[in-house]
């Protein structure tokens, strides 16, 4: 076995003192309780007054701070405003405040002669102070703290993409609220809840300077312990222990999730709970074998709902970091390109009102929506990851924009199972996204957008998770679902297949703006930024027009058979399959010759791609058969000469 670190002396000392200090005391009162008497203790009448009044005031301070707190917590975690450090310094303040000092401020707040007491008494005939309300109060003061706190901090956790999907299908902020953020936030909220519950229980020093200690009124079981101290000592140690054993049962039952994180919508391969979920079809559970990524989608074709759909034309002028007008016709798709940065998701979340970064002013046909909230938009958005709500099941998350909208529930969960059926996830209705693998997961997702009826379709890299042969069978389903939809559709993509095989334009972004917006066709014949021209495979080097080609921005000249007017800032393509890799210098009729060393060598299908870099021209891509690499004698490190010819070279200005 390893050998462990020693443990230093100097702190493990005090460690042990400190547990210790916190052990001797429960001790003490597990040493002294009359074990044999222990039932007599806590029948007594004064005791049981006492224990259900504490119970009716504990509750209702539980039931109080869910309905001030939840909200409260929510407005610290995801709204910012002015003031908010103040505010959450206001609610940590009960926790490290005296209880009897915040019972002297209540007092102070709400008695007989505080700033609300005499008009409390006066309007409505309130007095809390001496009276079971005042308690609840009390214990309200001192114990929503906990629910707060942990609460913020389960909120602050869940990533708000969940909520804004939500949003994009249609739903309210109310619904969100309800259906996806406390479902989420669950175990913190019930942490909270059971802690605040606990304190409200043991709660004495706010009660007796404000409540008083009047008998079956507001004599909780804290204060009656405080009674029998003087005549009963060892009755005291009784109540004492059973509010001990109430204490630790709800620490234990919590087992240290003071600040519970939301369940996340996917769990780990092979962690516990994987596959283990409620609403498991057939006892599909510890052990279910899911359906594969690859199984076979059924042949698209248009929906109904799309085929009795209207058509929705786009336009938007988008300012802000990213700036841009878009326009197109209904049945549009536009793939969306750039390096990261440029802003494509940015201008995915400006159409749908979500980012203070972009304002875009977008009508979708005849109807403005520019300044309508992100769920009356009908604008939606499948994430990168999906954002499948985890505690629905797979028909469910797909019905969700239809329920957001009114639709009755059956006929939701009917249109809900036929978008299933159609992207190939059919027989996964009743699993949870634990449960699904993560290609199934991004089929439900886009099932769930094509179901909630939008009219603009967003979709920011839906196939990215996916393995190559899923790829293309999604691919395939979406091409099908898309030829049918009578809005428009943008997808941000990084795959040049998709953005040739989807779209019907390509949109390229650099720095929030737009370089190119043309066919997928003169995107790949004259890409206009360096980025486009290596995604799709070519050599981009950017430089400025010479006479008789390009003076690179790195150094270096590039002879072009067709150049442009002299000054100007121009991009030259060459595909890897026009350059010539050699041993010795070539001769013959190559203009651009170049002494390099190979730094790389990738397959690429059939074929080798080989890096080669020089001193004189920068890093040039070459693809060659693996028998001319094999003939040439190429490895890492290997000197070599490459050529291009200038009828090779594509000059495109930007």
């Amino acid at each position: 076995m390893p050998n462990r670190p020693r443990t230093p002396l100097a702190l493990a000392v005090p460690a042990l003192l400190a547990v210790a200090l916190l052990l001797l005391p429960l001790a003490g009162i597990l040493a002294r309780t009359e074990w044999g008497e222990i039932g007599t203790h806590l029948s007594r009448p004064g005791t049981v007054e006492a224990l259900k009044l504490s119970l009716v005031v504990s509750f209702w301070a539980l039931g109080l701070s869910l309905l001030l707190g939840v909200p409260l917590a929510w407005l610290l975690a995801r709204v910012p405003f002015r003031g908010k450090a103040f505010v959450r310094s206001l609610v940590l303040l009960p926790m490290v405040l005296p209880p009897t000092v915040g019972g002297v401020a209540l007092l102070l707040a709400f008695g007989r002669r505080g700033l609300l007491g005499p008009w409390l008494e006066d309007t409505f005939g309130i007095i809390l102070p001496f009276h079971t309300s005042g308690a609840v109060l009390s214990a309200t003061f001192v114990a929503m703290p906990f629910l707060v706190i942990s609460l913020e901090g389960a909120l602050a956790g869940l990533r708000p993409r969940y909520e804004e999907t939500a949003a994009s299908l249609g739903a309210s902020p109310l619904r969100v609220f309800g259906t996806v953020t406390l479902p989420m936030v669950a175990p913190g909220l019930l942490a909270g809840a059971a802690l605040t519950w606990a304190r409200a229980l043991g709660e004495f020093g706010a009660t007796i300077t404000f409540a008083g200690n009047l008998p079956g009124t507001t004599q909780t079981l804290p204060l009656e312990v405080y009674l029998l101290l003087q005549d009963d000592p060892e009755a005291a140690t009784s109540v004492s222990l059973l509010l001990l054993v109430i204490a630790m049962t709800v620490l234990v039952a919590l087992r240290g999730r003071f600040a519970a994180a939301p369940r996340s919508g996917r769990a780990a391969p092979g962690t516990p709970g994987a596959a283990d979920v409620p609403g498991d079809p057939a006892g599909a559970g510890v052990g279910a074998v899911p359906l594969p990524d690859t199984a076979p989608a059924p042949d698209p074709a248009p929906a109904p709902e799309q085929e009795a759909a209207g058509r929705w034309a786009l336009h938007a002028e988008v300012d802000g970091f990213v700036r841009l007008v878009l326009d197109a016709e209904p049945g549009t798709t536009i793939a969306v390109v750039g390096p990261n940065g440029a802003g494509k998701t940015t201008l995915l979340r400006a159409l749908l009102g979500l980012t203070p970064r972009a304002h875009a002013a977008l009508s979708l046909g005849d109807t403005d929506v520019t300044a309508l909230p992100p769920h009356r938009r009908q604008v939606a958005w499948v994430p990168q990851d999906g954002a499948l709500f985890p505690h629905l099941t797979a028909l469910a998350n797909t019905a969700y924009g239809l329920r957001a909208r009114g639709v009755p529930r059956a006929e939701a969960r009917r249109a809900a199972r036929m978008w299933l059926d159609r992207l190939g996830v059919g027989a996964l209705a009743e699993r949870r996204p634990a449960q699904l693998s993560g290609g199934q997961a991004q089929r439900v997702a886009l099932a769930r957008a094509l179901a909630a009826r939008p009219r603009l379709l967003l979709l920011d890299e839906p196939l990215a998770a996916l393995d190559q042969t899923t790829r293309a069978q999604v691919r395939h389903a979406l091409r099908g679902h898309l030829a049918g939809f009578g809005g428009v559709c943008l997808i941000v993509t990084h795959d040049p297949v998709e953005a040739v095989s989807l779209a019907d334009r390509v949109l390229v972004l650099e720095d929030g703006r737009a370089l190119q917006d043309a066919s997928p066709a003169e995107v790949t014949r004259h890409p206009r930024s360096p980025w486009v021209a290596r995604m799709l495979g070519r050599n981009a080097w950017p430089g400025t027009a010479t006479g008789d080609g390009l003076a690179l921005a790195d150094g270096g000249t590039l002879v072009a058979a067709e150049p442009l007017p002299a000054g100007a800032a121009a991009l030259a393509v060459i595909s890897p399959e026009a350059v010539a890799v050699h041993r010795e210098r070539p001769g013959g009729s190559p203009r651009n010759v170049w002494p390099g060393t190979v730094r790389e060598i990738t397959a690429s299908g059939s074929r080798l791609r080989v890096l080669v870099t020089s001193d004189r021209v920068p890093p040039l891509v070459a693809e060659i058969t693996p028998q001319a690499a094999a003939d040439l004698g190429l490895a890492d490190g290997t000197p070599v000469w490459t050529g291009v010819k200038a009828t090779e070279v594509t000059v495109v200005p930007l």
